[in-house]
């Protein structure tokens, strides 16, 4: 519980200002990426003066992002484990489009849908990484064959377009279950709220 006997803390300022990091390294990334991916972009590379500086600030942009989403990652990995009661939340998505929460099985501090998400950011991250190594001109590139250069950059669009799928359903959700952005600003959320969307984790919490 918070100092505030009404409230929970969700997440620590730590974790916070580790999330809102990757966010901001994530649009700079995104509006970057866009512009090195096709002429219809490149106007992007504006916003990061021009496309020498845009090609140069990508993959170093690119590796913080990496490090601090690894951070995040490990401090959250042990609450994103799938579970027999994420993998019923899941089959029940019918339910939870329609917000009948009391068919859905109780959960702890994330959801089967958010571990998922979880999982497929991951996934993303370490494509974005090892291919975007192997595309680097400037210091890797010369090591590859021509042909795995090309190969990873077509995974490397890949690995970025489901990103940013995955993150436009991300900010979408947090929108959608009020509460969930002021977690992330804050820190703390409302009893009911816990009660509601994560009771398992409720529980646990009260417990300690």
């Amino acid at each position: 519980m918070s100092r505030d006997r009404k409230l929970i803390q969700r997440y620590s300022a730590g974790e916070r200002s580790n999330h809102w990091f990757t966010a901001i390294c994530f649009v700079l990334l995104a509006l970057s990426g866009l512009a090195l991916f096709h002429p219809a972009f490149f106007w992007l590379a504006s916003l990061f003066g021009g496309g020498p500086w845009t090609r140069i600030l990508h993959p170093f942009v690119g590796l913080a992002m990496f490090v601090s989403f690894l951070l995040l990652a490990w401090r959250m990995a042990r609450d994103n484990r799938m579970t027999a009661a994420d993998r019923q939340w899941l089959g029940k998505y019918k339910d939870v489009l329609a917000k009948r929460d009391e068919n859905l099985p109780e959960v702890g501090k994330y959801n089967g849908g958010q571990k998922l998400l979880f999982h497929v950011l991951v996934l993303c991250m370490i494509g974005l990484l090892l291919s975007g190594i192997v595309i680097w001109r400037a210091y890797f590139s010369l090591y590859f064959p021509v042909g795995v250069v090309r190969a990873a950059s077509v995974l490397h669009a890949l690995c970025a377009f489901g990103m940013i799928c995955a993150i436009i359903v991300h900010v979408y959700a947090a929108i959608w279950v009020k509460g969930s952005v002021r977690a992330m600003v804050r820190g703390t959320v409302t009893p009911g709220w816990a009660w509601k969307h994560h009771r398992a984790w409720f529980r646990e919490v009260s417990r300690k």
